[in-house]
């Protein structure tokens, strides 16, 4: 299992952060601001993604949207500013059967300790999408056994309500100067936008609100909030 874009330039270590997600546009909805930021800031973003998303588009065959969302997803974490996409390759609905199935825990437990992540992003318990659902349990495993030991947040993408705690450990990045590449990231997904544009314009005007709202509640502009997970 190898990444499928290797950084370029200095040899000297760089923090890494870590995001484990679904499908490729996850972290990028959730989290994008962030990670362009960390990057910015001369981090190494890492991303594992669970799925290729084959079902998003029923009118196409599933080799044709693979083909078409991994590039997307190439040029997202580009201009994202990331260093390397993973693709675990499970069918979608299917995260947990074929999870156990392919022993995937130990590919998983490899790329942590190799890439021995500062901090993990993930999505949360209150997402209602069952392979969200399907992710936070498995990742919620991973902090069990002690496979993660670095801090993990989650974001939340489809969430019915929110089930964390309000007392929750929380982390507030200010992420004024980052919110532009976070949209141009999100814009390169071109076949979501054309395939259900009304919907992922209110969407997205949603995920706009929230970090205003973010940003209003901590003296910035733009904000994205996770809460922590360990």
């Amino acid at each position: 299992m190898t990444w499928v874009r290797l950084p370029v330039g200095a040899l000297a270590k760089k923090e890494t952060v870590l995001v484990i997600v679904a499908h490729n546009d996850d972290h990028i909805i959730g989290a994008g601001a962030t990670l362009a930021k960390y990057a910015h800031e001369g981090k190494k973003v890492r991303t594992i993604i669970f799925s290729y998303g084959e079902k998003s588009h029923v009118h196409l065959k599933p080799e044709v949207i693979i083909e078409k969302r991994y590039k997307e997803s190439l040029e997202s974490d580009k201009i994202l500013g990331g260093s390397g996409l993973v693709y675990l390759g499970l069918a979608e609905g299917k995260f947990l059967e074929q999870y156990r199935k392919r022993r995937l825990k130990d590919k998983l437990a490899y790329l942590i300790k190799h890439e021995k992540p500062s901090k993990i992003f993930t999505l949360g318990p209150s997402d209602v999408h069952p392979d969200h659902n399907a992710v936070y349990r498995i990742v919620t495993e991973l902090i069990e056994n002690k496979t993660i030991t670095c801090d993990v947040y989650a974001f939340e993408i489809w969430a019915a309500m929110k089930l964390f705690k309000r007392d929750a450990p929380k982390l507030v990045v200010d992420v004024s100067d980052a919110y532009d590449t976070k949209v141009q990231a999100l814009q390169a997904h071109k076949s979501q936008f054309q395939h259900i544009s009304p919907f992922m314009t209110v969407f997205w005007f949603t995920t706009w609100v929230r970090a205003i709202v973010n940003g209003w509640h901590n003296n910035c502009k733009y904000a994205e909030v996770f809460y922590k997970l360990n």
